[in-house]
């Protein structure tokens, strides 16, 4: 974590690197769209994460996902906005969120 200093760099860098999809978290697992597709917390990985912050608003943060798919055939980015614009997620899709990266 930490490498980069805005979001955008981020993600420009992480496509760059193959993380082409875009996840959406839903309340038990995380979508793409583009290929019409589910993945329940056990079926993909963190493979990064970055934490960004707003200096003109302390209290939104947000935080970079960088997620393949178990199979490998899936890699995407997750963006998950905390504070006011916070998505609900089930706890098992939060643990997985929150934990290690691989």
């Amino acid at each position: 974590m930490g490498k980069y200093v805005t979001l955008s760099e981020a993600i420009n860098d992480l496509t760059i690197k193959g993380y082409t999809y875009n996840f959406n978290m839903k309340e038990e697992f995380i979508e793409c769209p583009e290929e019409h597709c589910q993945l329940k917390p056990e079926e993909f990985e963190i493979d990064e994460k970055h934490r960004f912050q707003e200096m003109s608003d302390v209290d939104t943060e947000s935080i970079l996902y960088a997620i393949s798919s178990i199979d490998g055939n899936i890699k995407g980015l997750l963006v998950n906005a905390y504070g006011i614009y916070a998505d609900y997620a089930s706890f098992k899709l939060v643990q997985k969120l929150n934990g290690p990266e691989r």
